[in-house]
């Protein structure tokens, strides 16, 4: 079991994160979003200057909203600076239709460029001269190099909620990284991964389950379900009071436990924990998390892992 943090471009916070036991850091971003936002290249680069242990990831990237030629040199640039460090996590996003405007991309072709680039990503990380003919990005005679120092690149997880997210993370996909998940609709969209990828013929050795998870932790679950809502709320215009137990982790020590608990029997492998602190501070979340929480599920998981 892998746990990181969302810390976005608070480059104090993750320069002393970076030191605590956690496996990865990870940022979001938007081009012009409803609210204030970091951009995730952008972020993705400062990190990497400050950090020198933890794998580094996009949570997400919006791809659709980029040419993939500029995103792969980007990628390959950094990948080479962290020693290989690098999780690239992609996904179609359409929540703030403004961005799609403004970057002159038609929101209905998010899901169709994306499921072009990723696959033309991996080729241009082979930093051979490759031409590629495509609806959205055709190129002729283009080399990238050189080459990212993680063999074919960094891994590529599909973030989504949606059975079309599922297919792509089956078909073409490294990984797996819904958001707002309950464990039960974790497991099910494992299910149908596996199922997926048979059909194709596609072999996941090595595919990584990941989940992003809205958490806080408090000795007062009432108050932590009251803040994460308001979080959340916040980040999507959206009152999340009534459904706050099925889409985020929190509540005390002990349920926030169990929850995660659950998420790991669901098949997760690698937590991206995006602390919801309300009015609180995170950072009072983050240490309730890794010394409230964490030892007992960690422990919970290795005594699994044991038996079996």
């Amino acid at each position: 079991m892998k746990v990181g943090l969302v810390v976005g471009g608070e480059l104090k916070r993750a320069a002393r994160f970076d030191e605590l036991p956690i496996d990865s850091l990870w940022t979001g971003g938007h081009i012009a979003s409803r609210n204030p936002s970091t951009e995730a290249m952008m972020t993705l680069a400062r990190l990497s200057a400050v950090t020198e242990r933890v794998r580094l990831g996009t949570s997400i990237l919006l791809l659709p909203l980029y040419p993939p030629a500029i995103i792969a040199k980007q990628v390959a640039d950094l990948d080479r600076a962290t020693g290989g460090r690098l999780t690239l996590g992609v996904g179609i996003g359409g929540e703030y239709p403004q961005e799609f405007r403004a970057c002159q991309v038609p929101l209905n072709e998010r899901g169709r460029r994306l499921d072009e680039a990723i696959p033309l990503l991996r080729r241009l990380w082979t930093a051979e001269e490759i031409t590629h003919d495509g609806p959205f990005y055709a190129m002729d005679d283009v080399r990238i190099h050189p080459a990212p120092a993680q063999p074919g690149g960094p891994p590529i997880v599909i973030a989504g909620r949606r059975e079309r997210a599922m297919r792509r993370a089956a078909l073409v996909g490294d990984g797996w990284m819904p958001y707002l998940y309950s464990p039960r609709r974790y497991a099910a969209s494992v299910q149908t991964i596996s199922t997926l990828a048979a059909e194709a013929g596609r072999d996941l050795t090595g595919f990584e389950y990941h989940v992003f998870v809205f958490v806080n932790v408090d000795k007062n679950g009432t108050r932590a379900r009251e803040e994460a809502a308001r979080t959340i709320g916040g980040n999507y215009d959206q009152d999340f009071r009534t459904m706050i137990d099925n889409v985020a982790a929190v509540g005390t020590p002990e349920e926030v436990t169990r929850k995660l608990q659950d998420f790991v029997a669901a098949g997760v492998r690698h937590f991206v924990f995006m602390p919801a602190p309300g009015t609180g501070d995170p950072d009072d979340v983050v240490a309730r998390l890794l010394e409230d929480v964490l030892p007992a599920v960690r422990a919970e998981t290795a005594q699994t892992a044991g038996s079996q």
